[in-house]
């Protein structure tokens, strides 16, 4: 007989349809197939879900294309009081989305449901947005009989690629400036993490959004499905977050069209922590920085760069506290570190772990998988790591921190800047003009100054370098899905 515990899991899935959306309707896929959404933390099979087919994703367009006109034309107010809405309900069933969350990604409850807050937040934010689409009147430079008139118009049909690790947050970061700025979408979540999604879509439809203006594909095969749709005509946008080797084959497919682009990418965010810093403030930054999301963030610390003065205090510390967080399904209050994603993951973790031990570094905590269901791995920490660990090349994407002295401020910068990434890095230093100094020094697009979180609804959220281009969230997130139009006009006699 079930538990009460299994019968909600039960009841939450079940809630979700396992379909797909197009043009305001629920249907199975052309082909009739299915693909399996896991429970990592079990490895067992929670719902068979629609595994779209090209002529799906064809019949996806098509819909998206069929309306735009119509809802570019929608009053600015209509479209934002839409979000409104779809806001509050996610803000009334964070509970229950966060549990569905859970299940098909591993991250603690709690985590998952600050997460649908977060995701929410987008909502809000870009419903405020809807009616603040601004152009500019002017007298033209040299010609007192002209006006310079510039408006802003919707790019129109977009195609949104979401990844599997903020499957709710994602999405709304996305779908909240799209729908806000008058553009109907295709969106393609995770093929690990669909249902978040799909809640997302049967919270738009029930606060009102037309047919036809969001629509859902889920897919086993990614490229397959999602490349015709990048090279058709129809399509005026693609905004894509993942990793850098993915959006370099995206980039190739959407230069046929020219398409607008937004790509959002791989990190190696380092962690610098000077002489001057709170320790302590600082440890706990780093488990902010480092833990969040169980390490399977973009913007996850990557590579700690300690002063020498601190770096062996530093580097116990967060042995310390990282050795405590319990690990388990993240279904259970208690426990702080679910499992990774899937086994390939888990594996990638690993070998860069022994790769970095092998190499001289010191294993503070942790340091292996653990045994049984699942796809967990023992928070880590590694002192004295060596230039050569692959470990501060590559995006780790788990439970790992790597500790790096440095000698002088000059040094951490160039550590710090040592890396094809760009998306954000952390600083924890108590002098205001080096705080500056380096903020300015630093290569990325992104800063957290005393600070272990970036991430803020009403912010511009992006990279540089090979972490990618464009904005999300803030004013300048609304820009993505806004053409530029100018006209010259003549009013002389």
């Amino acid at each position: 007989m079930a538990t009460t515990d299994q019968a909600r899991e039960q009841s939450v899935v079940e809630g979700v349809r396992p379909q797909l959306f197009i043009g305001g309707e629920w249907r199975g896929a052309s082909g009739g197939g299915t693909l399996p959404v896991e429970d990592p933390a079990t490895g067992e099979t929670l719902v068979e879900i629609a595994d779209a087919t090209v002529e799906d994703a064809k019949a996806a367009l098509a819909a998206a294309a069929a309306v735009q006109d119509e809802w570019a034309a929608t009053a600015p107010r209509e479209r934002g009081e839409i979000l409104r809405r779809a806001y509050e309900k996610l803000v009334e069933r964070a509970d229950d989305l966060a549990l569905v969350m859970t299940l098909e990604m591993g991250k603690p409850v709690a985590e998952s449901k600050a997460e649908i807050l977060y995701a929410a937040d987008f909502l809000h934010w870009f419903s405020g947005e809807a009616t603040r689409i601004e152009g500019r009147y002017a007298i033209a430079e040299k010609a007192p009989g002209q006006r310079v008139l510039v408006m802003k118009q919707p790019v129109g049909p977009c195609v949104l690629i979401t990844p599997w690790n903020f499957p709710m947050a994602m999405g709304t970061r996305k779908l909240g400036p799209a729908i806000a700025a008058g553009c109907t979408s295709v969106i393609k979540p995770a093929k690990q993490t669909p249902l978040s999604m799909i809640a997302l879509a049967q919270i738009l439809e029930e606060s009102g959004l037309p047919g036809g203006v969001l629509n859902v594909l889920t897919a086993s095969s990614s490229g397959a499905v999602m490349e015709p749709l990048i090279k058709d005509p129809r399509t005026r946008k693609l905004s894509f977050t993942g990793s850098t080797e993915v959006g370099r084959v995206l980039m190739q497919q959407a230069s046929e069209q020219l398409l607008r682009l937004s790509m959002e990418l791989g990190g190696n965010a380092p962690f610098l922590v000077f002489d001057d810093a709170d320790v302590d403030a600082a440890v706990e930054g780093a488990l902010i920085a480092k833990m969040r999301n169980i390490g399977e963030a973009c913007t996850a610390a990557n590579r700690f760069h300690v002063a020498e003065g601190v770096a062996d205090q530093f580097a116990e510390k967060l042995a310390a506290k990282m050795g405590e967080m319990k690990v388990g399904r993240g279904t259970d209050p208690d426990v702080k570190v679910g499992p990774l994603i899937d086994d390939a993951q888990r594996g990638k973790v690993d070998e860069l772990v022994q790769d970095a031990a092998s190499k001289g570094a010191k294993v503070l905590v942790g340091g292996r998988r653990l045994d049984g269901a699942g796809y967990f791995y023992e928070p880590t920490v590694l002192a004295d790591v060596r230039d050569d660990a692959r470990l501060l090349k590559e995006e780790i994407f788990g439970p790992v921190a790597p500790v790096r002295g440095f000698a002088s401020e000059e040094e951490a910068i160039a550590a710090a800047n040592d890396t094809e990434y760009g998306l954000v890095a952390y600083v924890y230093t108590s002098d205001i003009k080096r705080a500056f100094r380096v903020i300015e020094g630093l290569q990325t697009g992104m800063v957290g100054l005393n600070q272990g979180m970036v991430s803020n609804a009403s912010a511009p959220f992006g990279g540089v370098k090979q972490s990618g281009f464009g904005r999300e969230g803030g004013h300048e997130g609304m820009q993505e899905y806004l053409e530029t139009k100018y006209v010259a006009m003549n009013v002389g006699s």
